[in-house]
């Protein structure tokens, strides 16, 4: 149990780098008891550095955590549960993008994108709700603009999002009766090392585009563009912390005003043509 002299304790997965580092060190400057986990702990020097130089490294401890095993999962939050004997907050950041259209791709890998975009969160929060119960805490996860409007050749990385915000408004009010707040975060372009995730060896999926080549390469070129402009993993993580702290946090909440105006555009958009118009344009 949470004391007034015990500090609460918030498992973030994806820690490694972009927004998921980013909110645990802030977390940590917050007063948290931070467990920062990644499926590769071998990629902790960056947030161990950051945490470091931020004089908040005794208030971080790296943990493995795979979200797509379930058996990590389970073995994580049993460690976490045994040294500090409860659980005040999950953030649910860890995840992969895509980038491609379904005519050149497998079904295969739209699994593997669900598999680490939704089931990785299903996964955590599943494991995580009893102790949420016991301390009334919250879930917070990271979702996208692109799990609000979907987005060209983001097809499968969209689809998982939009899947994780159905699941997460849904889930919202159920938790509510049993005390645990649920919060969706939205970023929009991030300057992270997330762009770098993705994979995308640009020369060859433009060489494999085939008839999707000309679309590929204007929204290829405007997106480097948007990230050119991007907000920094710090600025995003700021929503995020808080979500933590806030008495009431809203359900959802967009990270910048791009974001905020991007989101609003297809919330009011009941026929769906102001945002094809806007998907489009970036395709030419």
């Amino acid at each position: 149990m949470t004391t007034a002299n015990t500090p609460k304790t918030v498992l973030i997965t994806g820690t490694s780098s972009g927004i998921g580092l980013a909110a645990a060190v802030a977390a940590a400057e917050a007063g948290w008891q931070v467990v920062a986990t990644m499926r590769d702990t071998g990629k902790a020097d960056p947030l161990r550095r950051a945490a470091a130089a931020a004089g908040v490294a005794d208030r971080i401890q790296v943990k493995r955590l795979d979200v797509v095993d379930h058996g990590s999962v389970t073995d994580c939050l049993d460690e976490v549960l045994g040294e500090y004997g409860h659980l005040d907050a999950v953030v649910n950041n860890a995840g992969a993008g895509r980038v491609g259209t379904i005519e050149q791709g497998s079904v295969e890998d739209v699994r593997a994108t669900m598999e680490v975009n939704f089931f990785g969160v299903v996964a955590v929060t599943r494991a995580a709700m009893p102790h949420l119960r016991a301390s009334r805490g919250r879930v917070i996860t990271v979702t996208s603009v692109g799990g609000v409007v979907g987005q060209p050749f983001n097809e499968a990385y969209c689809a998982a999002k939009f899947a994780v915000e159905g699941f997460m408004e849904s889930l919202a009010p159920v938790a509510a009766t049993v005390g645990v707040g649920v919060t969706v975060v939205e970023p929009g372009a991030v300057a992270s090392e997330f762009v770098a995730s993705v994979g995308v060896d640009v020369p060859a999926l433009l060489a494999a585009a085939g008839p999707y080549a000309p679309a590929l390469q204007a929204y290829i070129e405007r997106t480097m563009k948007t990230f050119g402009q991007a907000q920094t993993p710090a600025e995003a993580a700021r929503p995020i912390v808080e979500a933590l702290t806030a008495e009431e946090p809203a359900f959802r909440v967009q990270t910048s005003d791009w974001a905020r105006d991007f989101v609003a555009a297809k919330l009011s958009d009941l026929d769906g043509s102001a945002v094809q118009a806007v998907t489009e344009s970036w395709m030419r």
